[in-house]
């Protein structure tokens, strides 16, 4: 049995949940408490020696980092998500790197100070806002200019690499992170959300905070 361990609200984790539902996988999504510091118990500890979510368990295989995750369970399961063409599969990684590196080492910084730095009471770092913004306006017109040229980042085939993207735009709203400059972009997520594997998930990231369940 696949077991996915994660948050709610951890885009990481979420990355990881939506590949297998867009693979369709039996899974079992199993929350851990990260306010509870459930995350550096001895248990968890066994499968992500790191502490943090996500991490899986495939019938006793233990694996961490999202990324990771994504692509061996697209490689299981021979997905044309992650084809095994070497060309193709290197302009994927490519991409998946880039929105990584480039977008989510910007993106995220935005999303802790605006979000969840107020919820957990910790001082915002406006200097980190304000360069994540300044970074994203370079690189999210890269993005908008490949969903110009293709349906998806990479072809007219959905990839693993977009999923990836989505996963780590799931707190957009919540962290007043506008993309109305990207209509590309902005059709592309739109477009994805009312897909089934994602549809099936969860309810709109907003509403998690809401959740009695949501850590």
């Amino acid at each position: 049995m696949l077991t996915i361990y994660g948050s709610d609200l951890s885009g990481p984790a979420i990355k990881a949940r939506l590949t297998a539902s867009c693979l369709g996988l039996n899974y079992k999504w199993q929350l851990v408490n990260l306010r509870e510091k459930e995350q550096k118990q001895e248990w968890f500890l066994k499968i992500n020696p790191v502490g943090k979510v996500p991490a899986m368990d495939d019938d006793g295989f233990h694996l961490f980092e999202s990324n990771a995750i994504c692509r061996y369970l697209c490689d299981k399961h021979n997905s044309s998500l992650y084809p095994k063409d070497v060309k193709k599969r290197a302009t994927i990684d490519q991409w998946i790197d880039y929105v990584s590196f480039h977008i989510g080492a910007n993106f995220v910084p935005v999303v802790y100070n605006r979000l969840f730095a107020p919820l957990r009471g910790m001082p915002v770092n406006e200097k980190a806002i304000t360069d994540g913004l300044e970074f994203l306006k370079q690189y999210f017109p890269i993005v908008e200019k490949q969903l110009s040229q293709h349906k998806y980042i990479v072809s007219q085939e959905i990839s693993v690499a977009d999923i990836i993207l989505l996963a780590l735009l799931e707190p957009t709203e919540m962290a007043k992170i506008d993309l109305g400059a990207y209509p590309k972009l902005t059709a592309w997520r739109a477009e994805l959300k009312k897909q089934p594997f994602y549809t099936s998930c969860y309810k709109e990231y907003g509403e998690m905070l809401k959740a009695p369940a949501s850590k």
